[in-house]
């Protein structure tokens, strides 16, 4: 539990990190972009990782594993896209309510328990998205609201991040943690390659640096994830990432003078403490 719990720490770490990557690189080159070649350095390194480790990269519940694949495409379009046109803290935040998700999915598909805290911190999380989105419909003209698409896109990253989280809970019972990272790039680069296309930018200078970094941070934190999920009930693991959000307030301000206003910040404490709250029920 104390390795598991250590490793999901340096998933949020790695992952914050990737964020900043992403943001800085997309103030000029296509999310889609990003994603293709986030997919080249990942399977290039997942390729390397499984010849080293001596394990078959096919697996053996290959369907299951080709479906993870297509939910972190999903999942991952989403996010990056929602990075690059929200502010990093409260695109972030808007990510975390992937926590309650994968309970609720956890119990519908693994059969784990829905208790009463599930649901509750659920029905938190989502009012602490409504305070970080902050809509003209409940708070008025006056208060400066974030785009309503890119919310929508950053609720629909949480939602199949949360999907591809419970597949790999199940995919772990049987398959090494390797294979599982490697079926994500690898499902994600052929179906990323056409949606870029068409907005298609040669990336100049310092984005090749940028790219790879993006490419190795999220093989750290994809790898700590899945080894982390191998040994933590789903609810509990994903909760234990929350340190993301710390990290996207203070990467946001230091990198791009980012200052979260008390709405991002009510409203992230409440989607962090809905976290935190399932971990415990987890942990007890």
């Amino acid at each position: 539990m104390q390795r598991g719990a250590l490793l999901m720490m340096l998933s949020a770490l790695a992952f914050s990190a990737m964020t900043v990557l992403v943001k800085l690189v997309g103030e000029r080159l296509p999310s889609q972009e990003i994603v293709a070649a986030r997919a080249i350095v990942s399977l290039a390194l997942s390729w390397s990782l499984l010849r080293r480790a001596g394990v078959s990269p096919w697996g053996e519940d290959r369907l299951w594993l080709w479906i993870r694949g297509g939910l972190g495409f999903a999942g991952l379009s989403c996010v990056y896209a929602a990075v690059t046109h929200l502010p990093l803290a409260e695109a972030t935040v808007l990510q975390y309510l992937y926590p309650p998700i994968t309970a609720i999915f956890a119990g519908v598909f693994l059969g784990e328990t829905i208790t009463r805290r599930i649901l509750l911190a659920t029905a938190i999380s989502l009012v602490g998205v409504i305070l970080v989105a902050r809509p003209a419909l409940f708070f008025g003209e006056d208060v400066s609201s974030l785009d309503p698409f890119w919310v929508i896109v950053a609720v629909a990253g949480a939602t199949f991040s949360a999907a591809a989280y419970v597949v790999v809970r199940r995919l772990s019972r049987r398959e090494d943690p390797l294979v599982i990272v490697f079926y994500f790039p690898l499902v994600t680069l052929p179906a990323a390659i056409p949606t870029m296309l068409p907005n298609f930018l040669w990336p100049v200078g310092s984005e090749w640096f940028l790219l790879l970094g993006i490419g190795l941070a999220t093989q750290v934190g994809q790898v700590s994830l899945t080894r982390g999920l191998a040994q933590l009930p789903a609810a509990h693991g994903t909760a234990l990432s929350y340190l993301q959000v710390v990290f996207a307030v203070a990467w946001g301000a230091l990198f791009f003078g980012e200052q979260p206003d008390r709405w991002t910040l009510i409203g992230g404490l409440m989607v962090i403490s809905s976290a935190i709250g399932l971990a415990r029920q987890r942990a007890g």
